[in-house]
């Protein structure tokens, strides 16, 4: 027999119904935090940990926390936070990559955690994200909001890449032709596989960037200042005129 529930009252859900919905929420919680905490990933093509490599200077820039590699016809920019040298941007023609290094766990991986914050930071902003497998392992490639010179509003198209090593994360952020076809990057992405970190051994907390510095034969340049190539250069490309850009502002 069925009693017959009055106009205005509410269906009640059974209750092992919403036992289910509950184990369902906590296993994808339980997925999601998997996923973000797994240890570093093998490296079998780099980027590089200073101990892995026996000449980390040959046919690289030494920065001190990165030795970034050097090709024909890059330009080599540093950004600064506050006094601190914290990230050096390759441009090459059309395109760019920007590399910066981070302290990390020893045991643990960051960048599934980072690229969950990056995504939502985009998201909030009006922007565009996608998650890929690519190159370079998982990646976000996004259409970030922007104001474009005309005062207008736009989007900049954004490749963000990011390796775990041991104690440090290596992030690259790829803009130009470079994030708009991917199939163009090849040589950033060279560039950012063959960098090689130096954490150093002193205590640092997680997420703290690793400071750089100039080369020694490095004259700093203000953005904007036009400078005649350095002739005798062993990448062609003027690596010894460093720019000193924008301070940098993460996405969080």
């Amino acid at each position: 027999m069925f009693g017959r529930r009055k106009k205005n009252e509410a269906p009640v859900e059974p209750a092992e119904d919403t036992a289910l919905a509950d184990e369902v929420e906590a296993g994808e919680d339980d997925a999601t935090q998997a996923r973000l905490n797994l240890p570093p990933a093998p490296r079998p093509d780099g980027p590089w940990d200073v101990s892995e490599v026996k000449q980390p200077g040959e046919g690289r820039v030494d920065l001190g926390g990165l030795y970034v590699p050097g090709v024909e016809g890059m330009e080599l920019r540093v950004e600064v936070a506050g006094d601190a040298i914290v990230a050096a941007t390759v441009v090459l023609q059309d395109s760019a990559v920007q590399l910066q290094g981070f302290a990390a766990p020893k045991n643990e991986g960051i960048w599934g955690e980072v690229r969950e914050e990056i995504a939502a930071g985009i998201t909030q902003q009006g922007g565009v994200v996608d998650e890929v497998e690519g190159p370079l392992g998982w990646e976000l490639r996004a259409q970030v909001p922007v104001q474009l010179p005309d005062g207008t509003n736009g989007v900049q198209v954004v490749r963000f890449v990011g390796v775990d090593g041991p104690r440090w994360f290596l992030r690259g952020v790829i803009s130009g032709q470079g994030a708009v076809q991917p199939q163009a990057a090849g040589v950033l992405e060279h560039i950012f596989r063959d960098t090689v970190i130096v954490r150093g051994e002193g205590p640092m907390a997680p997420r703290d960037p690793i400071v750089l510095k100039l080369p020694d034969d490095a004259q700093m340049v203000p953005d904007g200042v036009q400078q005649e190539q350095a002739e005798g250069s062993r990448f062609g490309g003027g690596v010894e005129r460093l720019e000193r850009g924008p301070e940098i502002t993460e996405i969080r």
